[in-house]
């Protein structure tokens, strides 16, 4: 990987850790029981009406291609070494010579529009390995949002960003609340997000300095934690339990399929906080009260990160992390020697809200963890389409029932600008790729609202069937206008 030069940073990605931490987790943890599982991902613009010009499209494609020049360089990989001990050496030899390969895994297309042959429609089709092709959707989402940003909407400039940036997490931290930045995908640009950083670190010191309660816990960007010196954060993504969910095409058990395969790869009080609403989180709330079967939990400490221990309670010895293939078709209740000790809830820091009505999210937390004895201080995560407003109400309804909350902070962090010309909001592109087929069935995500409905129609309507889900609405959750609207 050739270095970026110092004063400004070359167009497009050009760091393998320009990506999500859960990026890199879950591409661990496909590596040790689905390696050989061959999946599809769809890319859906929720903002249809922002499109993309012919140029942005050639410069999409241009950039695209040169991520597979893209290597994790010895001090990156040092860096894993050093900050993310879970992974083990196993996956890291796997990263060391890893490449991803567009050519083979990426298909881009345009179609232009009726009314303006020169924008048009963007497609992108990702299909391949899984383990391959997890890595391509924050560099491929946010190399889309800086295609039209650099091509069709360019009455801003960066002018203001870092001070922004800096009066917002100032105030945030001023407030108590513990923060981390969550805005790779959707970031108008590299530029955008580095300036983003300085901003919020240089609050942290001075938050630090004034002994403020509330602190910048880290950045999902793996980059950028290694540039700034604060932790990556992160655990799991919805792409984990939609696989799963596909491979099996067992709705009923996926998520406890999921959260024991998880602590299989990581153990025990390590990337501990479980993402609740794949399938509606009352789906999910009857796996978390699960007891532990034996068979899945990974020796505690460093045992943790070598080698497969997932389906015996030895560990074993460090080396494939393939070893020991997953027990997919076991029945969960009964096929295993349950732990009489430990429940899922128990074991998990805290859970995030990623979808849906968050006071009744919190309401419904509160009265899970209850019910099955639970009395000590959870965490909740909140990262969906926050704003300082919004993580400070956030924060009250948490702590009021007895929460330690948490904020990820991810587009109005990177995607926040006016024009140029009346000072009027330019609004972000609202993108998304998902999982969209795994050993051939189709993925599927219900999630706590009926607008982050992800996958095809028919699935999406026999696994709520299956799983008796309760349909959601949330007023707040029109997703083409999350962020506002175009000159707003």
């Amino acid at each position: 990987m050739a270095k970026p030069p110092t004063a400004e940073p070359p167009d497009g990605v050009f760091s393998l850790l320009d990506t999500d931490l859960y990026k890199l987790t879950m591409q661990c943890a496909v590596l040790k029981y689905f390696p050989d599982t061959e999946v599809e991902y769809a890319f859906t613009n929720r903002t249809p009406h922002m499109k993309l010009t012919s140029d942005a499209f050639a410069w999409l494609q241009e950039q695209v291609e040169k991520l597979g020049s893209i290597s994790i360089t010895t001090e990156e990989l040092e860096y894993l070494r050093r900050r993310c001990p879970y992974f083990g050496e196993a996956y890291l030899r796997y990263l060391s010579s890893f490449r991803m390969r567009p050519e083979e895994h990426v298909k881009l297309s345009f179609t232009p529009s009726k009314e303006d042959p020169e924008c048009g429609d963007l497609h992108i089709a990702i299909k391949g390995l899984w383990i391959e092709t997890i890595v391509y959707e924050i560099p491929l989402l946010a190399l889309t949002s800086e295609a039209y940003f650099k091509f069709c909407n360019t009455d801003w400039d960066h002018d203001g960003q870092e001070e922004k940036a800096y009066s917002k997490g100032l105030t945030l931290l001023e407030h108590g609340c513990l923060v981390s930045e969550f805005g790779s995908r959707r970031r108008r640009d590299y530029k955008t997000q580095d300036l983003v950083m300085k901003g919020l670190c240089r609050a942290s010191k001075q938050a630090e300095a004034a002994g403020l309660k509330g602190k910048l816990t880290g950045t999902s960007n793996v980059h950028f934690a290694m540039k700034y010196g604060i932790p990556p954060v992160g655990t799991v993504a919805h792409e984990w339990y939609m696989g799963i969910a596909a491979i099996t095409n067992d709705y009923e058990n996926a998520n406890e399929l999921a959260l024991r395969y998880w602590l299989g790869t990581f153990g025990e009080g390590v990337l501990a906080i479980a993402l609740t609403d794949t399938f509606g989180t009352p789906a999910f709330f009857q796996a978390f009260k699960r007891r532990i079967p034996t068979t899945a939990t990974a020796a505690r400490g460093a045992a943790a990160t070598s080698a497969s221990a997932a389906s015996s309670t030895t560990t074993a010895g460090v080396g494939s992390l393939t070893n020991i293939q997953p027990p997919v078709s076991a029945n969960s209740e009964t096929d295993h020697n349950v732990s009489e000790e430990r429940s899922y809830a128990e074991v998990f820091t805290g859970v995030r809200q990623d979808s849906g009505d968050p006071a009744k999210y919190v309401k419904m937390t509160r009265e899970f963890y209850d019910s099955i004895g639970i009395k000590g201080r959870k965490t909740i995560v909140f990262s969906d389409s926050l704003n300082v407003e919004l993580c400070l109400e956030y924060k009250h309804i948490a702590e009021e029932f007895g929460f330690q909350p948490s904020f990820g902070v991810g587009t109005f962090f990177t995607n926040d600008f006016v024009h140029k010309t009346d000072g009027k909001k330019s609004v972000p592109l609202n993108i998304v790729i998902k999982l969209s087929h795994a050993s051939g069935r189709p993925a599927i995500k219900i999630s706590d609202n009926i607008g982050k409905n992800t996958g095809d129609e028919k699935t999406v309507r026999e696994v709520k069937v299956r799983l008796g889900y309760v349909e959601q609405e949330w007023k707040d959750g029109d997703e083409a206008g999350r962020w506002g609207k175009e000159g707003g």
